[in-house]
């Protein structure tokens, strides 16, 4: 139902566990700060925090469009800033890991806000009409155009473009369809390098330094990604009865994974290598990139003016 999808692309809730393929890096400077290790001139990519102030003002602009529109609409700001932190491959952040762990607590606090999804039982109590109506406000409806992008594999994916959400798009960022295309491109990259990547000797070395530490720990374990799998099936394992077991198990698990990435120089060194990589696509890629990181400082620059950052 296009509601339903609408609902689903505007219900900005922070990405707060992302898997390895999101991305070896992991930022944990303050929103004003950048991270650009490697990279030549031009705009500086967005901390998670920034990323998060551009959300919030999509979800707040969204808010306004549709409330002209005669609808209610929620935004979202469960998560404080914190708990918004995301996860990713290297994770240092040892006093987030003491008490987070490696996200649960945030997991299941993101679950019950989508159990009871303010804006999805709002529209299921609407009449069929109003229902229709609130789609076509949201989203465009069925005469919504759609712009496509070709992602950096060769594969096409498309997005509808139309109602409050492109309003809001268009807002922060001035076009949605160059908007589109050039995320789709950037983000997509990580296919094309993402297994030299790993197979990086300076990477391994490193990796192969964090595992040695993880041993000291009285923790074998490969790599960082292979220590949460683990701790995914202990937890399901384990099950509801026994909660508080495995997530005693999880936050000593990543408080160890943080501070031997600390100790290994972990991500810095991902940082470095993944930089280096990009920098290899620049000469095919380096314009998409460029659009992008633009479009995204222009958001953010815009966003500061929308939206408080979340406490």
């Amino acid at each position: 139902m296009t509601g339903k999808r609408a609902l689903a692309r505007v219900w900005l809730v922070a990405a707060v566990v992302t898997a390895a393929a999101t991305g070896c890096t992991s930022g944990g400077g303050g929103e004003g700060s950048g991270g650009g290790a490697g990279r030549g001139s031009g705009p500086e990519p967005l901390t998670w925090q920034q990323e998060l102030r551009v959300a919030d003002a999509l979800q707040r602009l969204t808010k306004r469009c549709m409330n002209r529109h005669g609808f209610t609409y929620w935004e979202d700001r469960t998560l404080t800033l914190r708990e918004s932190r995301p996860v990713r491959y290297v994770q240092d952040d040892m006093a987030w890991a003491r008490t987070y762990g490696y996200g649960a607590p945030v997991e299941a606090k993101n679950e019950r806000t989508r159990l009871h999804n303010p804006n999805a039982a709002y529209r299921r109590g609407l009449s069929a009409a109003a229902r229709a109506a609130f789609d076509e406000a949201l989203d465009g409806g069925g005469d919504a155009r759609t712009v496509s992008a070709r992602l950096p594999g060769g594969a096409q994916v498309g997005k509808r473009v139309g109602g409050c959400t492109a309003e809001a798009e268009e807002a922060l960022y001035g076009d949605p369809a160059a908007w589109f295309r050039a995320a789709k491109t950037a983000t997509g990259l990580r296919a094309l390098y993402g297994e030299d990547l790993m197979r990086d000797e300076r990477l391994t070395a490193a990796v192969r330094a964090w595992s040695q530490c993880m041993k000291g720990a009285g923790l074998a374990y490969a790599d960082p990604q292979a220590a949460r799998d683990a701790i995914r099936v202990n937890t399901a394992r384990l099950g509801p009865a026994r909660a508080d077991e495995a997530f005693a198990l999880e936050r000593r698990t990543a408080v160890a994974d943080a501070g031997c990435a600390r100790e290994a120089d972990l991500r810095s060194v991902a940082a470095a290598r993944e930089a280096h990589y990009v920098d290899r696509l620049r000469d095919r890629y380096g314009d998409s990139l460029d659009t992008y990181e633009r479009l995204q400082r222009q958001a953010y620059d815009r966003a500061v003016r929308i939206v408080p950052p979340r406490a």
